[in-house]
């Protein structure tokens, strides 16, 4: 197995115990999920940058990671939804949003590998943010230093309910405009 693998496989693994943090705040301590989270996003990070440093770098291995992340930041927000925090209408835009990305690049633009967008992009990076924000609320600093990161958490959430749905519709006419080309 290649070492990106490996990283993103961890990443895979801890969807389990994030999950469950999430959800519910007696499971594990908001210090222990802030330290998963953050496990998390560094293997995401540097899956890429390894495959990339050691030449092993493949449709398959950008399918496996995005794959990862996806499962990760929906069922991470599914789980803030599920606790009250964020907005339900957030992880099942995010399955139409991956849903799309990977069938339009495999078989709308017939690619062997994903077709990335640059509002995708950010999206997929700022899904992380109320995953992360969450512990930080969690690590007992005062009731209102929680509820001020979790009404951020909300409202990011709520923008990225926004920026999902430019994004699919972005996807949604860029035939269109290969089309025109």
């Amino acid at each position: 197995m290649k070492i990106a693998d490996i990283l993103t496989t961890i990443r895979l693994l801890l969807i389990f115990p994030v999950v469950g943090g999430l959800a519910n705040p007696d499971f594990i301590s908001g210090l222990f999920l802030l330290i998963l989270i953050l496990i998390a996003i560094v293997t995401d990070y540097f899956d890429g940058v390894v495959a990339r440093a050691t030449r092993t770098t493949s449709a398959r291995g950008q399918l496996f990671d995005h794959g990862t992340d996806f499962l990760f930041v929906t069922t991470g927000l599914a789980s803030c939804a599920y606790s009250g925090v964020t907005n339900l209408y957030l992880p099942p835009l995010i399955v139409v949003a991956f849903s799309q990305y990977v069938l339009d690049s495999y078989y709308l633009f017939r690619q062997k590998e994903l077709r990335m967008s640059a509002l995708g992009r950010w999206n997929g990076i700022f899904y992380f943010s109320p995953l992360l924000i969450i512990p930080f609320a969690r690590l007992g600093l005062g009731q209102d230093f929680k509820d001020i990161l979790e009404l951020l958490a909300a409202l990011i959430a709520w923008i990225l309910v926004i920026t999902t749905i430019l994004s699919i519709v972005d996807r949604s006419i860029a035939p269109l405009h290969k089309s025109k080309s």
